[in-house]
């Protein structure tokens, strides 16, 4: 049996209480000695120094051994043996495991030696650096630097953005398939906020060079991490916002949590002024009991002036009693419940390689980076088929969302956050913990991004790299015959940010038959509004719950909506592509017979950008389809086109209000399923790049203005998925994690079943 040396549980080595750090160990007295080479080896005890590492160490009682895991080293290694096996392998240890007391210790040499052996084929060093790759820590500071240096700069800048400048698009592709250097130079974009202003430069950072300095007229840059700590300062500071406190009983501000919400767009209907940087807080308070999401300031909106740091209106819209119930959401209180380990291992190493941000996993073959706005980025997708890579996508990421709200009250209205337009989700992003968020086999890999300063931040474990099994790939009993049944394998990256009270979790699931997914999950706490009734049988119920349901004593759960797009650079075999519609339909019978009707689909190519937008029906097949290629049979090659929900809210089939709310001026995206338009490397997002009060659609509602033709051309596909939140009581005070989908199918891509291989004998 495995257990963890950290275990309670009393196993004869369960006692191994190692508490010295691995950083500060040194030989001393009572630490033993062993023989390396005829020398006086040190140890070091081997629990603090490989958990240090990252690694886990469990003991295995009935082997008497310990096994020992780190990304993709797996060791069996027994005390007194200078033999273990490394992912299957034998591998000699210069110094074996010894004992003194209860304390095992290993060499100071033992981690090189293990993790450096040569045997761990995971990581592979990366000889010639990946043109999309992500500006390193050096490269922002230098990026920053040329800013600096530059006659533009003023003190008091502050960086919304320090990113790679991509390189043309069939330089990257050809990088990828033959390794062909660039020829542009490495460059980096730059955006600043100069108090209210936004500035967009390029630099080059070869020739240490600002190549251009624009102003972006009309536009308010992203909320960043220092405005959450200026609002939370601005409402303490306020006298006024005291005197509304202390008529709903809260005498110390301190308690008082801010959250800094952008405030939408009404055309002057809210009375703010457009020219301001502005954003409206919503409070709660901090009781103590870990929850304060739970203890609404109901009705008490704040607006706060960025530039000004300070306090600029008041809104009151009448006294509710914040609800006083302790929420934990953590557990406690609670009798534990006991789950036996579940061990995922992989005893001779991983099946894919990592090669500085290229991944390489049977078949696939793709870049990865994570990006400031909207996390990872996937990049040259290629699938090997019979020895050919055969491409499927340029560029695939998070295009943005919208998570918009139904209550037309003063602390509501506005709620229509822009989560990664408006606040960065790659900035968010939440560090993720093995074995909960991702399981225990899982690669946990760091990132490094610019902070508001323009200072180089690590981002530790940032995306989760990891194999799955996935069910049957396929099965077939035939009577009298042997079964023939495979099992199905995925490849999973993940990356989770935390937006304020809710955590989105984004797969991006590659499959060994060439099926690609995209699975977001909505998980973390509901925004609730506090309100009188106490249970569903009180007199003012029915108008507390006009738009939301009561979840506990005093608390609603306002009904909203969570609407993903997914921005997708298919290049199907190529780049020119077309959109193909294929509706199933139901016709006569022409040929005889009892049957008095037969199923036939009729095709027809869709020719523009406009006409590509559309409500996805599941009853019919979107294709993506290559003319120019054709399979063994002569149908073109494609990938079906599925966006899909799927969980227990109802499907997201567009914004749930009124054609004339402001709202569908600014933002198209979320009321169509399916996009198409003409690839244009400078649009990226689909609420448009500076969404935050945006008085106009400058995302996909402007990009197919022009209405170009999208037959036979290099185009982009943009899937837009999600759900509406109506709450029920089993997502509080916590929401199990929500899923909805987006799928992209090979449709006649290959010859036959591309996974036979999976039962070659």
């Amino acid at each position: 049996m495995l257990t963890s040396i950290t275990s309670p549980k009393k196993t004869p080595l369960a006692r191994l209480a190692l508490a010295v750090a691995f950083s500060t160990l040194c030989l001393s007295g009572g630490v033993p000695q062993a023989s390396a080479h005829g020398g006086r080896a040190e140890m070091v005890p081997l629990q603090s120094g490989l958990e240090a590492f990252g690694a886990t160490v469990k003991w295995d009682d009935y082997a008497n051994l310990f096994v020992i895991a780190r990304d993709g080293v797996y060791l069996k290694v027994k005390p007194d043996s200078k033999v273990a096996m490394l992912n299957g392998k034998r591998i000699e240890l210069t110094v074996p495991v010894v004992f003194k007391g209860s304390t095992a210790y290993m060499s100071k040499d033992f981690i090189n030696q293990v993790f450096q052996s040569g045997l761990d084929k995971t990581f592979v060093v990366e000889t010639r650096p990946n043109p999309l790759n992500p500006l390193s820590a050096d490269e922002i500071s230098r990026a920053v630097e040329i800013v600096k240096q530059s006659g533009h700069y003023k003190p008091g800048f502050r960086f919304t953005e320090v990113s790679i400048h991509e390189p043309p698009k069939d330089q990257a592709w050809n990088f990828a398939l033959t390794g062909q250097a660039v020829a542009q130079p490495r460059q980096a974009n730059i955006v600043v906020l100069d108090g209210k202003h936004v500035i967009e430069g390029l630099i080059d950072l070869d020739r240490r060079a600002l190549q251009s300095w624009q102003p972006v007229e009309g536009a308010h840059g992203m909320v960043l991490l220092d405005d959450f700590a200026t609002v939370q300062a601005a409402i303490e500071a306020s006298p006024e916002y005291a005197l509304a406190l202390a008529k709903r009983g809260i005498d110390d501000v301190k308690k008082v949590v801010a959250t800094p919400l952008t405030v939408g767009y009404f055309d002057g209907k809210d009375g703010l002024a457009q020219d301001k940087r502005l954003l409206k807080i919503v409070s709660y308070l901090n009781t103590g009991d870990g929850n304060y999401w739970s203890h609404p300031i109901e009705g008490l909106v704040a607006v706060v002036d960025l530039e000004q740091k300070k306090l600029i209106k008041i809104e009151d819209g009448g006294v509710i009693p914040v609800p006083m119930k302790p929420t934990p959401y953590d557990g406690r209180g609670r009798t534990g419940v006991a789950v036996k380990p579940l061990e995922i291992t992989e005893p001779e190493g991983k099946n894919y390689t990592i090669t500085g941000n290229s991944i390489h996993w049977q078949n696939w073959d793709f870049h990865v980076r994570l990006d400031s706005r909207v996390g990872p980025i996937l990049s040259t997708v290629t699938y090997d088929d019979k020895g050919k890579k055969r491409k499927v996508m340029y560029e695939g990421s998070l295009g943005g969302m919208i998570v918009p709200y139904g209550d037309p009250d003063g602390g509501w209205y506005f709620k229509a956050y822009l989560d990664s337009g408006e606040y960065g989700m790659g900035t968010l992003t939440s560090p993720i913990a093995r074995g909960k968020d991702a399981p225990a086999n899982a690669v946990l890999l760091d990132a490094t991004l610019a902070d508001y300063t323009g200072k180089p931040t690590t981002v530790p474990r940032a995306m989760a790299i990891f194999e799955r099994y996935a069910g049957p790939e396929y099965k077939h009993q035939e009577m009298g015959q042997p079964n023939l049944s495979t099992e199905r394998r995925e490849l999973v990256v993940r990356w989770i940010s935390t937006v304020g009270n809710y955590d989105y979790i984004f797969d991006w699931v590659f499959q060994q038959n060439g099926t690609l997914g995209i699975d977001a999950g909505a998980t973390g706490i509901e925004a609730v509004k506090g309100v009188k009734s106490s249970t569903m049988h009180d007199a003012t119920a029915k108008e507390d719950t006009r738009y939301g349901t009561l979840l506990d004593h005093n608390i609603v759960g306002t009904t909203h909506q969570h609407i993903y797009n997914f921005r997708l650079d298919l290049d199907v075999d190529g780049e020119n592509n077309s959109l193909v519609e294929v509706n199933p339909r139901v016709a006569s019978n022409e040929r005889g017979g009892p049957r008095t009707s037969t199923m036939q689909t009729e095709q027809q190519v869709v020719g523009t950008e406009q006409q590509a937008a559309q409500k996805f029906d599941p009853s019919t097949v979107r294709l993506l389809s290559n003319f120019s290629k054709e399979n063994k049979v002569g149908n073109p090659v494609s990938y079906q086109l599925i966006p899909y929900a799927g969980g227990t809210h109802p499907v997201a089939k567009g914004a749930n209000f009124a054609k004339d709310e402001w709202l569908y001026h600014r933002q198209s995206f979320m009321d169509k399923q399916l996009w198409v338009t003409r690839y244009n490397p400078d649009e990226k997002y689909p609420e448009g790049k500076y969404p935050n009060r945006s008085d106009k659609d400058s995302g996909l509602g402007q990009f197919t203005q022009d209405n170009q033709a999208i037959d036979n051309t290099d185009n982009v596909v943009w899937l837009t998925t999600g759900t509406t939140h109506i709450a029920r009581a089993e997502e509080w005070p916590i929401m199990p994690t929500e899923w909805v989908h987006v799928l992209l199918k090979p449709w006649n891509f290959f010859d036959e079943t591309p996974t036979l291989n999976l039962n070659a004998r």
